[in-house]
């Protein structure tokens, strides 16, 4: 079994040949490639699969939710191909069928020779259009394509699909009346005939569904069906042993058997079944060139896989296996299995392919797990990183100068004991490198073992993911090494649209203790809140682990650093406007603080003041905004705040008259955008600048004619956000600053309560050629480098935007004081040029978010962009003025160095003979 490599035709050839012959200029030189990045490649959640171990070139044909077809190489679960086909419902896979694999085996769609209507998988998607495509799964190109457009767009969104001899059948259910039955032929989209109507009152949206040939619903404790293919119609009553608990489950590759109650039900009089089987899914395959039912269960950590034979029901020994299944790939639903033929009949060469609910894509064969794919890293919702620990030596000389910094607080601190402890640590320190040597030494940790140990510049961390189904994933920002994954079932979002968070309540920086991290969600059981607490670097559970609220979250904030154990508690209001704090012994630093409230629906806004007295916290609401205008018609659509970590530090700007211009940092500013439909400029965008301790809304603005997408990055004292100009027909980008004036109000403290004057706001629109998809500020450990916006384009590239091209005050003209500023002149379209992409090639397909995070080197900034793929690199946006470049030439300095040395000393001496000389004369 071997993956085939995808053929290179003559015009590729001949297209390469002359990129090599081109001169190019690039930013990216040839050997820093994959250097300081690299790109993990996914295909999404598995929605239809097929496993064909007897083709030719053996493949794992497949289409998933976030709507791309793929091929597998069945040895290593590598891409061999892969297609993203449109987004939304206009790219939603309705149908996979590949060539020769149906209800009939000698059903074939293989094209006559000469001709070029044959296919080897053939794909519907969408519903208005529908788009019937035919593929060539050999190197996954579209061979051709038709779309029908329905009458009904509404009806259509309920549309089925099936297969069957050649002719491609579009089924139409009009709920509560009857069904609408239209043949086409498979490959050229011609009808077969006139749309024929089966009259079904009895049909309902939520308990039907096609399998094969056969339309059935579930009504009570019987399946009601209909064979759409029969010559009469007539309508088959199945009665059922109990009314089934969960959705009734269709069998693909047996004609009207369905799965009910963990038991196969057929409503197919032709069609027989091993009624007596139990499980929770099934597959249909062949071995020994005998039709087999395939199943498998999950019990006390073990997969079970069974089969039988459909023709006598018994059993298949030689597919029998028993294999551990780890917690973090969730329950697995047995998909597609197939068996290489030509061999000795022993099962051993059969693969099984299993989904997980933790969205993972696991291969088993000869009882063990050949390969996994998690496809869950596909829908990353939040990341963090996390620094790695210190090595044992950094730790004690950590805790040493800890004691050092303790005792200088004292006037009496005791000099011989410092200088004895000193002499202690360095005794030990040769005590431990002489054991090392010789091989007696304490054996490495498990983090050391596995390499994560801090650098010396902070480059090397741990990066936490968070992903939608609730799978947490520790991975090296270098290498991309999956170190560790968690797994929380039964998890999901909250309400508002707002995703699960990830919070960071002890970082590596307080030696010993070990870091801490929380997993902030909403239980899909009873809509309480779940707080999972757990240790970064080694994947482990901590302080508890898994805690159940009993009550539901409506908002959240961290608290400051406990003196105890440096934990930052987790402030969160409930439903009824109570408020908890977790770990408990945080909850007097909660005195004091203020939290706000946001509906996305009706745009109301509420802020509210926290009091601890008594051992008790009391929530108090102290102010109220509403956004939705008279009409309520304004509904919130993007939400910005800074980024808590985040160190200004310059304050202010000096202008061309050696004036400074202080910024307006109010790190309580939150901007909040609203949109409605209007009558006269069809959809309206707002704008607002809004104090989220004293409720004060400092500025707004208002854009027309314009709609989403979306995207908005908040900074400093400046406002960068993305929409789709409507009237234009154009992406622009509209940036905004903010300043206090030449006078600065308070330089040591802010105060919202006691805020200046109104800020004076510099505004400036640009046009982006590209449609944006993401907007993220760089970020360094000081704030001292530039500030560039890191832009994610829809054709997958990430551009690094300079700040001062973005810069609201850009004159319009070239004059003296824009020069003396360092001030570009204004011109309205932004440069987009191929050296500003940070991934150079390396495309990110279905870019959604830019996380960014600070480095030990304050020129360096870490990014991570998450999408269909995950992309990791680094950036400098003031370039690396703190580390020596790559082709620093040691040697000629070393030899600089030495011959400089020589150079003195042998004057030296020389000077020392001269004067001796002297004295003698």
């Amino acid at each position: 079994m071997r993956c085939p490599l995808q053929p290179y035709t003559a015009g590729t050839l001949i297209s390469l040949s002359l990129l090599l012959l081109l001169s190019t200029c690039s930013a990216l030189y040839e050997d820093q490639i994959k250097k300081f990045d690299w790109r993990s490649v996914h295909v999404g959640a598995l929605k239809q699969v097929h496993v064909d171990l007897n083709h030719f070139q053996p493949r794992v044909l497949l289409s998933t939710n976030e709507q791309v077809v793929a091929s597998l190489c069945p040895k290593t679960g590598e891409i061999v191909w892969r297609q993203v086909l449109e987004q939304k419902s206009r790219g939603d896979i309705k149908l996979l069928q590949v060539s020769g694999f149906s209800d009939e085996s000698s059903d074939t769609a293989a094209a006559p020779m000469g001709s070029h209507l044959g296919f080897d998988m053939l794909t519907v998607q969408g519903h208005a259009p529908a788009l019937v495509r035919g593929w060539n799964t050999n190197i996954g190109t579209i061979e051709w394509e038709w779309s029908i457009m329905p009458l009904n767009t509404e009806r259509a969104q309920d549309a089925l699909w099936f297969y069957k001899n050649s002719v491609l059948y579009h089924v139409v259910p009009v709920w509560r009346s009857h069904l609408e039955v239209t043949a086409y032929f498979a490959t050229s989209g011609h009808t077969t005939g006139s749309t024929s109507k089966i009259m079904a009152a009895w049909i309902k949206s939520d308990s039907c569904l096609l399998s094969g040939t056969y339309f059935v619903c579930l009504d009570g404790k019987q399946l009601i069906s209909l064979d759409l293919l029969a010559k009469s119609t007539q309508v088959i009553a199945t009665p059922l042993e109990a009314e089934p608990n969960d959705k009734i489950k269709s069998l693909p590759g047996l004609n009207g058997v369905l799965i009910a109650n963990k038991k196969l039900i057929s409503v197919n009089k032709e069609q027989a079944v091993c009624s007596e089987l139990s499980s929770a899914n099934y597959v249909i395959g062949s071995f020994n060139y005998r039709k087999v039912v395939a199943y498998a269960d999950l019990t006390d950590g073990n997969l079970k896989i069974n089969a039988a034979y459909l023709d006598n029901c018994s059993p298949v020994p030689e597919l029998q296996m028993s294999l551990a299944f780890a917690e973090h790939y969730g329950t697995p639903s047995l998909r597609s299995f197939d068996c290489k033929l030509k061999r000795n009949g022993d099962g051993k060469s059969c693969l099984f392919l299993f989904a997980t609910s933790a969205e993972s894509i696991v291969a088993v064969q000869q009882g063990r797990i050949r390969w996994t794919r998690e496809e869950s890293l596909a829908n990353v919702i939040d990341t963090q990183f996390i620094d790695l620990p210190l090595a044992d030596t950094e730790g004690t000389l950590e805790n040493e100068m800890k004691g050092k910094a303790v005792d200088s607080s004292n006037l009496k601190s005791d000099i011989i004991s410092a200088f004895m402890r000193r002499i202690t640590t360095q005794a030990l320190q040769i005590k431990s490198l002489f054991l090392h040597v010789i091989g007696l030494g304490p054996p490495p940790t498990d983090t050391q073992r596995a390499g994560l140990v801090r650098d010396s510049f902070g480059l090397h961390k741990m990066m936490v993911l968070l992903t939608r189904t609730g799978k947490i994933f520790g991975i090296d920002n270098i290498a991309g090494k999956h170190h560790w994954k968690l797994y929380l079932p039964h998890v999901s979002g909250f309400e508002n649209a707002e995703e699960m968070r990830l919070i960071v309540q002890r970082t590596s920086k307080h030696f010993p203790l070990q870091p801490l991290c929380a997993i902030v969600a909403k239980s899909a059981n009873n809509g309480n809140g779940v707080l999972f607490r757990f240790n970064p670097i080694t994947g482990h559970a901590a302080e508890g682990g898994l805690l159940q609220l009993d009550y539901q979250i409506k908002q959240m904030a961290l608290l400051p650093e406990t003196e105890q154990d440096f934990v930052k508690g987790i402030l969160m209001l409930d439903a009824t406007n109570k408020v908890h704090v977790q770990p408990k012994h945080a909850t007097p630093l909660a005195d004091g603080m203020y939290m706000y409230t946001a509906d996305v629906k009706t745009a109301e806004l509420e802020g509210y003041f926290v009091k601890y007295a008594g051992g008790e916290l009391s929530c108090t609401p102290i102010w109220n905004v509403r956004l939705g205008g008279h009409n309520s018609e304004q509904h919130i659509i993007g939400v910005a705040s800074k980024n808590p970590i985040e160190h200004v530090h310059s304050q202010g700007r000096v202008l061309g008259d050696r004036s400074v211009l202080y910024k307006y940092i109010n790190p309580n500013l939150v901007a909040f955008v609203t949109q409605a439909p209007d009558a006269t400029h069809k959809s309206v965008l707002n704008l607002y600048l809004i104090d989220v301790v004293s409720g004060s809304v400092i500025f707004s603005m208002t854009h027309r004619k314009v709609r989403p997408p979306l995207h908005i990055v908040h900074s400093e004292n400046w406002l960068a956000y993305s929409y789709f100009n409507d009237k234009v027909r154009r992406t622009e980008i509209t940036t905004i600053e903010l300043y206090e004036g030449n006078a600065q109000g308070n330089n040591s403290v802010w105060s919202s309560l006691q805020a200046p004057s109104m800020p004076l706001v510099e505004r400036q629109s640009y046009i982006i050629p590209t449609i944006v998809e993401a907007l993220r500020e760089t970020i360094t450990e000081r704030g001292i480098t530039n500030k560039h916006v890191l832009i994610g384009t829809a054709s997958g590239g990430i551009v690094e935007m300079p700040w001062h091209l973005l810069d609201p005050r850009r004159p319009i003209s070239s004059t003296t004081q824009g020069r003396e500023e360092g001030a570009i002149p204004y011109i309205p379209e932004l440069p987009l040029p191929t050296e500003n992409h940070i991934n150079y090639n390396q495309t990110i397909a279905r870019l959604r978010n830019i996380y960014t995070a600070p480095s030990g080197l304050e020129s360096t900034c870490l990014v991570v962009a998450t999408g269909l793929d995950l992309f990791v690199t680094r950036v400098a946006p003031s370039k690396t003025f703190d580390l020596l470049k790559e082709d620093f030439d040691y040697i000629l300095i070393s030899i600089v160095l030495v011959v400089l040395t020589s150079g003195s000393l042998i004057v030296r001496h020389l000077a020392s003979r001269k004067l001796l000389k002297q004295a003698w004369k």
